[in-house]
């Protein structure tokens, strides 16, 4: 038995029932946001190919956002693509619906190239049509904190400015490209213009719903609803947002959270977003040494959200196979294989049909 964070014991995972276990077979299985296995553009370790072959997942959507910087980024997204080439029995690059099907087909993990902050845009929008031909399928305008583009989640209400020209030009430009515009990281105001200003379907990839559990990166329900009818998808992410600062979530917690947002959004807008490792958090004491040590620089350079200090995993969930535990979770709860089936991930197939057609 694993030990979690804060002492708390990490339950063995239950075995899903042979009906719930044929579903996950048969599905589409999508992480709206994970960190891939990836280390550099050469093959992959034994433990990763291993994690990767067992965790049943189809596809995920990876930032590749370097260290915020156009240079960084496009080296990334080079590494990415020598990783992909030099294991490509089991690794393929998202490009269009079609790869994800032809993923489940080959029995390979597609990744989708994703950009979670924005310095790497240098503040142009000429660098969208760059990075978009370099196989990125989906932006954000802020994180966190304003850019030139908008205000973020931690922006303060009182000095919050939307979308700037700026940013509505980006939004004009990623629909032009069929590129996914991605609010998990916008505050409410930026989410509205964005809803009344694209043309296309934007997604929040990964949060919490606020009515569950208050926190800046939880979305109060007016957004959840405004996004599921634009034709977007929310991802129920796996982070401590979820529960309250004194302890670590459990799979009860993201369960509340992702039936609240089925009730808001509806059964076709709603999928995973884990913002996870892919294996699971190591939760050893010298890697959490580590991880604060990332979290007090994230702090110190004002992006940090408040109860970062907790380790980004559910306990329960804390597994190469967390989309199998989820979807025996909802079968516990009389969910239907259909509603389940959206949930683990043609939800995401849909919402990137609507948004990688170019406007």
């Amino acid at each position: 038995m694993a030990i979690g964070i804060a002492g708390l014991a990490e339950p063995a995972l239950s075995r899903p029932g042979a009906g719930t276990a044929d579903l996950y077979k048969r599905a589409l299985v999508i992480d709206g946001n994970l960190v891939p296995p990836i280390e550099g553009g050469g093959a992959l370790s034994a433990e990763a190919v291993i994690a990767i072959q067992s965790s049943g997942l189809t596809a995920l959507k990876a930032d590749v956002d370097g260290s915020d910087t156009f240079d960084s980024a496009t080296e990334m997204i080079r590494d990415f693509r020598s990783a992909i080439a030099s294991n490509s029995a089991i690794l393929a690059q998202i490009q269009e619906v079609a790869d994800i099907r032809r993923c489940k087909e080959l029995g390979k993990l597609g990744i989708i190239f994703s950009f979670e902050k924005v310095g790497q845009l240098d503040d142009k929008v000429a660098s969208i049509d760059h990075f978009r031909a370099l196989g990125v399928r989906v932006m954000q305008l802020s994180y966190n904190q304003a850019s030139p583009f908008a205000s973020g989640a931690l922006t303060p209400a009182i000095v919050s400015t939307g979308l700037t020209e700026l940013g509505r030009s980006a939004v004009d430009r990623m629909n032009k490209l069929g590129v996914t515009i991605d609010l998990s990281h916008s505050d409410s105001k930026t989410t509205m213009d964005v809803l009344a200003a694209s043309r296309a379907s934007p997604i929040i990839s990964h949060a919490g719903c606020a009515a569950v559990n208050p926190h800046p990166r939880n979305k109060p329900d007016e957004l959840l609803r405004g996004v599921a009818e634009k034709g977007g998808v929310v991802g129920i992410y796996d982070l401590p947002f979820l529960a309250p600062f004194d302890r670590q979530p459990t799979v009860t917690d993201y369960i509340a959270h992702l039936l609240h947002a089925l009730n808001v959004c509806g059964e076709d807008h709603v999928g995973i977003g884990s913002d996870a490792m892919f294996a699971g958090f190591d939760t050893s004491p010298e890697n959490m040494r580590g991880y604060l040590q990332v979290v007090a620089d994230r702090k110190a350079r004002g992006i940090g959200a408040p109860g970062e200090e907790r380790p980004p995993f559910v306990i329960g969930m804390n597994t190469s196979r967390r989309a199998e535990v989820i979807a025996d979770a909802l079968a516990a709860k009389g969910l239907s294989a259909r509603v389940i089936e959206k949930v683990l991930g043609s939800n995401w197939v849909a919402a990137f049909e609507r948004s990688w057609t170019a406007a």
